[in-house]
Formats: structure tokens, sequence, C-alpha cells
């Protein structure tokens, strides 16, 4: 297989713009109209996510041992989007249709039966991975909303149920699918530790124009029942050596969430043990409205092993820490040896992790996730962000992270 005319060929294709996945679309969805349902009723912001993902993951398929766990990960997430095996025979044959059609003479016997390898290949593993799923867990949880707490006029509290029990980790993400609007997913966090009676924790913040969050944030009701995804996502999960460890916390808006879930976790074992690792969390926000959980943790504060700094961007007049929320973890002191959390939104996270690895943060002892800021999550896994950087589909989904 020649790896390297598979991603010549896709950097190609690449650089056309918008017409290819228009061509790939068009293609899917006049070969197998019975796809069509899979996907949003709007396709404005589907625009290249599924076949762009596709052609970067194919075309890297000289790295696959190094992101088998990712390319399962995918197949068992997009079970929820009721994908079955047939359906990547049809992407298939329209990924491959739509670069033969742009790429004209290049595109020869022996290229084909490359593209066509290198996605099969991928596609098994996906398949696989799915159907080993399908033993064990749904492909989907129903999520009964028993409790929404409105914080303002742009960010709810909600609590919800998930039926069968939701099995997931301080620090991971599950997809989530709202009533009023099917097929749109986004990703949130559980803000909590696991809890005996099951129940998980979101934080929502609306997003200008989001579709997903405004609906959560303005009109979600209790006696509604959401639709869950698997969990995923290591980058912000900790396993037992890391437990240990000294931590810095460093949270964007509802970035907070995942990190909140972490703190949940150690405060539960500290009461019951006496023990805890050091931890300091730094919740950055434009406006002191925005640090939404100010009151629990100045009571958190209290414990031994917990400090907390709330900082402030965009208010003169507020009293406390102010400035960028990454300038000031970086200039604290205390770095040395800590593992670092980083989340919140690309800008917020990609200051932050550069200014802690200045201030001396091991490289690989800065941890993050970083979210994209469309609507959907619609066929594409989400955006999770660790280094090195695996090929991987990109996530659509609104603002900082939930």
């Amino acid at each position: 297989m020649d790896t390297a005319a598979l991603k010549q060929t896709w950097a190609l294709a690449e650089g056309l713009g918008d017409e290819v996945p228009l061509f790939f679309y068009s293609h899917l969805f006049l070969s197998h109209p019975e796809v069509r349902s899979l996907f949003p009723v709007s396709m404005a912001t589907q625009r290249d996510r599924l076949v762009g993902a596709l052609g970067r993951i194919v075309s890297a398929v000289d790295q696959v041992d190094e992101v088998v766990e990712f390319i399962q990960q995918l197949g068992r997430d997009h079970r929820r989007f009721e994908v079955i095996a047939e359906h990547y025979n049809a992407v298939g044959a329209s990924l491959l249709a739509t670069l033969k059609h742009f790429l004209g003479e290049l595109w020869t016997d022996e290229l084909a039966a490359d593209w066509a390898a290198a996605y099969g290949l991928i596609a098994t593993v996906m398949v696989e991975a799915a159907g080993a799923a399908e033993r064990t867990s749904p492909a989907w949880w129903a999520g009964h909303v028993t409790a929404v707490e409105r914080r303002g006029l742009d960010l709810a509290i909600i609590q919800v149920r998930p039926e069968p029990d939701l099995q997931f980790m301080p620090g991971q993400s599950v997809a989530v699918e709202v009533p009023a609007r099917p097929r749109l997913w986004r990703y949130l966090s559980p803000a909590n530790a696991p809890r005996s009676d099951g129940s998980i924790e979101f934080h929502v913040q609306l997003v200008p124009g989001g579709q997903v969050s405004s609906t959560i944030v303005r009109s979600l009701e209790v006696g509604e029942t959401l639709r869950l995804g698997a969990p995923v996502g290591q980058e912000l999960t900790l396993d037992e050596g890391e437990r240990e460890r000294d931590l810095v916390m460093v949270a964007g808006g509802t970035g907070l969430a995942p990190l909140r879930a972490h703190l949940e976790r150690i405060d539960q074992h500290w009461q019951s043990t006496g023990r805890a690792p050091r931890v300091h969390l730094f919740h950055g926000a434009r406006l002191p409205v925005n640090l939404y959980e100010n009151r629990l943790f100045q009571n958190l504060a209290g414990r031994p092993w917990f400090t907390y700094t709330p900082v402030v961007s965009d208010d003169p007049t507020y009293t406390g820490r102010k400035g960028m929320v990454g300038d000031v973890a970086a200039e604290s002191g205390a770095l040395h040896g800590r593992l670092a959390l980083v989340c919140g939104s690309p800008v917020m996270v990609r200051h932050t992790v550069s200014r802690l690895r200045a201030a001396g943060i091991a490289h690989t002892d800065v941890r993050f996730e970083q979210f994209a800021t469309l609507d959907e999550d619609s066929h594409a896994m989400h955006h999770h962000t660790h280094d090195p950087q695996p090929p991987r589909l990109p996530q659509s989904e609104e603002g900082d992270h939930a």
C-alpha cells in the first residue's frame, strides 16, 4: 500500500474546498437514500466533517497501530447514530467516487485499490469494536431529567438519571441529544463523581446561535428524556497511580465541569481516608457572575488539601485576581512536580498550556481538552486533544466545554 500516495491525493482533494463534501453527500444520498435519515435535517453545519475526517484518517493508515484505540472508540461511539455495517460500505463507495471525480487522470487502478484497502481496514476496526460493544452496553442511554437549575440567563445545571446505569470516570464526556433537536448531539462532561443513585450533573452554557445549548438553557424541563452516548475520552481522566499526584487545575467557564468531578471524588476519598493530594484550582471567567460555583469552592477551600483562585478577565472593578486565568496559574509558583489539568475554549486552552509549560511543568504533565465552537456533533467524534495528536474526527459542538 502506497501511503505516501494516499496522503498526497488527500491533500489535493482537501485543497478543493467545499466542492468535495458537496459531491460526497450528493453521491451518498442519491445512491443510498436510506442513510439520509441518520444525518441532521439541516446539513448547513455538517459541511466537510465526515468526509474530511475520513480522508485524514484513511490517508494516515500507516499510523493505524498508534491510534487503533481511538478508531475502536469511534466505532463504539457511532452506534448511537444507529450506524450499521452496511452503512460503512455506502460511505466508502461515496468517498472513492468523490476522489475519482476530483482527481481525474491521477486516479489510477492502483490508487483506487490502495484507498479501498485503507478504508476497509479502518472500517473493519470500527465495525468489530461496535459489534463487541453491542454485547455489553446499549447504543445509547435514556437520560431522565430530574432537576433543572438556571443560574442567570445563560447557564443551566441539570440533573439526569440514566437508564440503565451509565458507568463513567471523572474527566470523561458524554454525547447528549435533546428531544427538541433530534440528531444534533453535543458533548457534555459529568460535573460529579459517580453517585450511588447513578445520577449525573451537567453544566450547560448558552452559546449565541447554538441550537442545543439554547434549548437546554432556555426550555428543558424536568420530566423530559435525553439520549446519552457512551462515555469517551482519556485526556482528563486519572489512572490509579496518578490519583496520588498533586494537581493544578485550570478551567475556563463551564470547562470547570470535568475538574469539578475530580474534586468531588478527591473530597470523598479524603473524608473516608484522611488522605488527598494537594490541589489548586484556578477558575477563569469574564465577569464575577460567571464564577457560578464560587460559593461551593470558597467552602471547599476550608479543606487542608484544596486551594481556590477565581480569576476575572473583563471587570476592572473586581477586587480579586484579574487577567487571563492561564497567566495567573502560571505565575502562582506552586507548580513544581504537579500534574496540570486544563479545560475550556480552544483559545483559553492554547494560552494556558503554553504558559504552564513555559513556567516549568513538564510537557507530558499538562493534560488538556479543547472544544470547537459549532453546534452539532453530527457523525463526528468530539475533539479531544492531547499530545501526541493522532489523526481524528473533529468535533462539532457549541462553545466552551460543558
